[in-house]
Order: C-alpha cells, then structure tokens, then sequence
C-alpha cells in the first residue's frame, strides 16, 4: 500500500499545524477566505440537487445519498489548491500544541483567523449565488429555506452539538487520509466518503452552514431563522461540536497513540533537502540522488528514497529548523 502510515501521517499533520500557525495573517486570512468560498461550491451543488420534490416525498433517502454524493467536491477543491478550513485546523493545531510545536497564541490566532475569513469567504459566494438568482424562485427557493428551518429551527440545541461533533469527526478523518494519500485520486477518494458520510447523516459544519443559514435569511426566511437566532441556535453548538469532533476524536487521539513519547520519522528526512531526481535524470529507484544535480521533478514514491509531494515543505531537518527559528526569540 503506497501511503503513509497512521504515525507518519499524524506526524505530517503536526508539521502541518506548526507551519500553519506561523503564516502571516493576511495570507492566512485570504487562504481561509478561499476555503469558505470552495466549501460553499460544495453546498450550493447539494441544495441543488436537494431542490427535487417528487424525490422528496417519495423517495427521501435517496435524494439525500445523491446530493451527499456531490457535495465533497467543496473539501476536494480545499484540500487540492491548499486553502485552509477552521474545521480542519481544529485538527491541525491541536496535535501541534499537544506536540510542542506551536503555543496556545498561536492555535487562538489560526483557529479566529481562519473562523472569520471561512465566514467572509461563505458569505461571499452566497452573495454571488443570490444576486444571480440561482435559488430565487420556485423549488430552488422552497428547499433552501426548507434546509435551513431543518438545520437551525427545527434541530434542538444539543443535537446540533452532537451534529457538530459527528461532523468533523468525519471532515477531519477525510483530511486525515487525503495526508496519508501520495497523488491525487487517492486523496480524492479519501476525502469523498467520510465528507459523504457525514452529509448523509445531515450532521452540521459550522463552515457550511455559514453558506446555508445566511442564504436563506437573505432569501427571507420567516420568523424566527434571523442573523441573532442563527447565531445562538446553530453557529455556537456547531462551533463547539466541530472543535471537539476535530480536536479531540483525531488532534488527541491519534497524537496520544502515535506521537505521545515517541519519535515518528518519514523515509524523506534522511534525505539532503532538495535532493529530488527523476528517472529522466538516470536515476533508480535503488541508486542514491546526487544533490548536485538540478532537480528534475518529484516522484510520488519510487522506493525508499523516492521523496513524496510533500516532502520539501515538510522535510525534517528544515522543518526542524524553521520551527527553531520561530521560536526563537527576536
């Protein structure tokens, strides 16, 4: 199996997390106002599909796997161009400060940062979604406001909580597993059913519903769905629920099981930083790269010295010293 292992990849997503945390925050911001925007492709796609009455009253379930079915493309596009979700730092950070790598500082910065450039990011691209009247009328209109009464009127306080912790429990396993992916159809196929699974289940992500809620609101939703309602009665328990879903069933977790008092190396560490060669170069999977040589390209995984995507971001000793180098004082 061509992937990383469970410690090696909770490995990777320590590193992750630690280099996320030192991100100039306006770059942090926009990235995060990407994520909300390629999020909300996702669920403007799903409430399409949803918009289906004749399935909806016969044939309920199915509709429901159909449109859970499209929805992953949003975290596809996240994961694919690297723009940043706060359900996914909820993850990220957590094994990072649990792992000594970042402070409490610097997990509060990404997790407020990445919070409301998700919600600019939503808002924009509800915006665009509503000027262009795409659910303006007829049953387009009907099911986004029927979707957000269920999401935010209907569900009771504590089952939107729980919601949230199924949620990105879920979201945080797909990114989990797109981590240990080496090329891209594995990270898609990683990513497309846990993400489907828990839009299946209809549980909540803060991130999402920031598309969904205010959609309908501006749509005018009747009492008593208004911004102060949405606000106490879905973003806070999914909120809370997505921070334990994410931080806690995989950040510790998985950081006690495979990082707590122990260290994780990855085959790409032992190699000199930008040591990449390509077949083309007349290099083997066997034979040792010369760091001299240019590099031509890198190679998903073409035996033990093979470097995977990834590998110059998160190479060991940079990374080392990098992280040393942030935390030095000035």
């Amino acid at each position: 199996m061509d992937a990383f292992t469970p410690a090696q990849t909770i490995e990777l997503i320590s590193r992750i997390g630690a280099k996320k945390a030192r991100m100039r925050i306006d770059k942090l911001f926009i990235n995060s106002f990407m994520g909300g925007a390629l999020i909300s492709f996702g669920c403007a796609l799903s409430l399409t599909t949803l918009s289906s009455p004749w399935f909806q009253s016969y044939a309920p379930g199915l509709i429901k796997i159909i449109a859970a079915m499209v929805f992953p493309v949003g975290l596809i596009m996240v994961v694919l161009t690297g723009a940043d979700l706060f359900t996914s730092y909820c993850m990220y950070s957590v094994v990072a400060l649990l792992h000594r790598r970042c402070r409490v500082l610097d997990l509060v910065k990404t997790w407020v940062v990445s919070f409301f450039g998700n919600l600019a990011g939503a808002l924009f691209f509800m915006m665009l979604t509503a000027y262009a009247g795409d659910f303006a009328t007829g049953d387009y209109l009907d099911e986004a406001l029927a979707f957000a009464r269920k999401k935010a009127v209907t569900s009771e306080w504590s089952q939107i909580l729980l919601n949230g912790i199924i949620c990105n429990w879920l979201v945080c396993t797909a990114v989990f597993l797109a981590t240990s992916s080496r090329e891209i159809i594995s990270k898609i196929v990683a990513i497309w059913f846990p993400v489907m699974c828990f839009v299946g289940l209809g549980a909540d992500h803060v991130i999402a519903n920031m598309y969904f809620i205010p959609l309908a609101i501006w749509s005018g939703s009747p009492a008593p769905l208004n911004t102060g309602y949405y606000i106490w009665k879905s973003m806070i328990p999914s909120l809370i629920g997505n921070v334990i879903g994410g931080g806690f069933f995989n950040g510790v977790v998985y950081w006690y099981l495979f990082l707590h008092g122990t260290t994780v190396p990855i085959h790409f560490d032992t190699m000199p930083l930008g040591a990449v060669f390509s077949r083309q170069e007349g290099g083997s999977s066997n034979s040792t790269p010369d760091a001299s040589k240019p590099a031509m390209g890198v190679l998903p995984d073409w035996g033990n010295v093979a470097t995977s995507g990834i590998a110059k971001d998160y190479h060991g000793s940079q990374f080392v010293k990098e992280n040393n180098e942030a935390r030095s004082p000035a």
